[in-house]
């Protein structure tokens, strides 16, 4: 991203090429990835087929540490193929994801969950 005078934002087109950094952080965040979409596809008919009164649908914001705009897509896609969840916005002033949880319980958890479990193994991977 460049700028030009004036402050207007200029996308390229063609992104620098991806650093990966191939080993065992891939297929244990696949795992993680298989797993938790398993789980939420459980959660999420549980709560169609059964209406929990105690479910209450939200949004949240996350702090990333993530730079890597593959990261970032990455980390994208595996919250938008989970059910129960969808990446609203990326914020890359503040560097803040805002999410939107269809079973939002505590708010810290939904942070420890994306920070532990993908946000470092993506790290590991790209940046």
């Amino acid at each position: 991203i460049r700028r030009r005078s004036g402050g207007q934002r200029i996308v390229d087109l063609k992104p620098a090429p991806a650093r990966i950094r191939f080993g065992p952080a891939m297929p244990k965040l696949a795992g993680r990835v298989l797993v938790d979409i398993f789980r939420s596809n459980w959660a999420v008919a549980k709560i169609i087929l059964l209406n929990p009164p105690e479910r209450q649908a939200g949004f949240i914001e996350i702090p990333i540490d993530l730079r890597s705009p593959y990261a970032l897509a990455v980390l994208g896609i595996i919250l938008t193929a989970t059910p129960g969840t969808l990446w609203v916005q990326y914020d890359d002033k503040r560097h803040v994801l805002l999410l939107h949880i269809l079973d939002l319980i505590e708010e810290a958890e939904w942070q420890t969950i994306i920070k532990r479990r993908y946000e470092d193994l993506l790290v590991e991977i790209f940046e």
